[in-house]
């Protein structure tokens, strides 16, 4: 029963990442502008959240110092997205999940200066690999050097967002932090969008194709997802969680092949670049998880 239970949150971890992958698809068959989607992206996920919370009768009260922190990771969170969907707009899918494919780096970098601790030898040994395959990418795919440069910010907010969340999430329920994290994103983005005057009848013009898209980004890709990620993350190692999700760019980027066709369609070099970037990814996974063993 055990075996089948582990099977069964495995199999669900896969199809969860699945879904991680197929939201830069979304953002690039969504026609309206990236602060659009992603201020209906966190007002519709706050929503949903709110709504589970509700259901499930969770205790949302914060002290006013913690609500600080989470609107500010709110904000991060919600420039990250906006960042990420550029990426894909002034590029494509392929090169922004590619890049993407960076941020366990980032993190290896980062980590050990948030949480004082020891960096090891083989981060900045693979954190040279995945830069030279960035450049051998940069190199032979020279028109989409704007979009790798709003994905390499992404990525780095989100490995940022993520370092705070890693503390929050130790007091708080996680579905609680994400509540108030999507309103103060949703809440940020209204402040630029009123002060840059975008909040105008074409804002929200939006045709049926793309609120369908929207709400399937809010809810299954982002509400579902993250909810069903935690639950998942109660039977599996954090290494098999680890490793799994490092398969996000690779279901991303078949799925792109198949869905949007030739457009992205890219060289050989580029695959070259991002076989060696998923590579390291998974290689630092495996020593990670020996240095935990010893």
């Amino acid at each position: 029963m055990q075996n089948a239970n582990y099977l069964k949150s495995y199999l669900h971890l896969h199809l969860i990442v699945f879904i991680w992958g197929f939201t830069a698809i979304l953002g690039d068959l969504i026609s309206v502008k990236e602060e659009a989607v992603v201020w209906y992206r966190m007002l519709l996920a706050g929503i949903f959240m709110l709504l589970f919370i509700l259901l499930t009768k969770k205790d949302w009260r914060l002290s006013p110092k913690s609500l600080i922190r989470l609107f500010l990771v709110g904000l991060l969170i919600a420039l990250h997205w906006v960042f990420f969907f550029k990426a894909i707009n002034v590029s494509n899918v392929s090169i922004t999940l590619a890049v993407f494919s960076t941020g366990a780096f980032f993190a290896s970098i980062l980590e050990p200066i948030f949480f004082n601790r020891k960096m090891l030898w083989y981060e900045v040994f693979f954190g040279i690999i995945i830069v030279g395959a960035l450049l051998m990418i940069l190199q032979v795919e020279q028109t989409y050097i704007l979009g790798m440069a709003y994905a390499l910010l992404s990525v780095f907010l989100g490995v940022i967002f993520t370092l705070f969340n890693g503390k929050l999430i130790q007091k708080y329920d996680p579905s609680v932090i994400t509540l108030y994290e999507f309103f103060a994103g949703a809440a940020f983005i209204s402040i630029y969008l009123l002060a840059t005057q975008k909040f105008t009848p074409e804002f929200f013009n939006v045709s049926l194709n793309d609120w369908l898209l929207i709400i399937v980004l809010a809810s299954i890709c982002t509400a579902y997802a993250f909810t069903a990620s935690v639950n998942v993350m109660k039977r599996l190692s954090p290494y098999t969680v680890m490793l799994t999700t490092n398969l996000e760019p690779v279901y991303g980027i078949a799925l792109a092949f198949f869905i949007l066709g030739e457009k992205e369609k890219m060289s050989f070099g580029f695959y070259i670049g991002a076989i060696i970037i998923l590579t390291t990814v998974i290689l630092n996974g495996i020593l990670k998880n020996r240095e935990k063993l010893k």
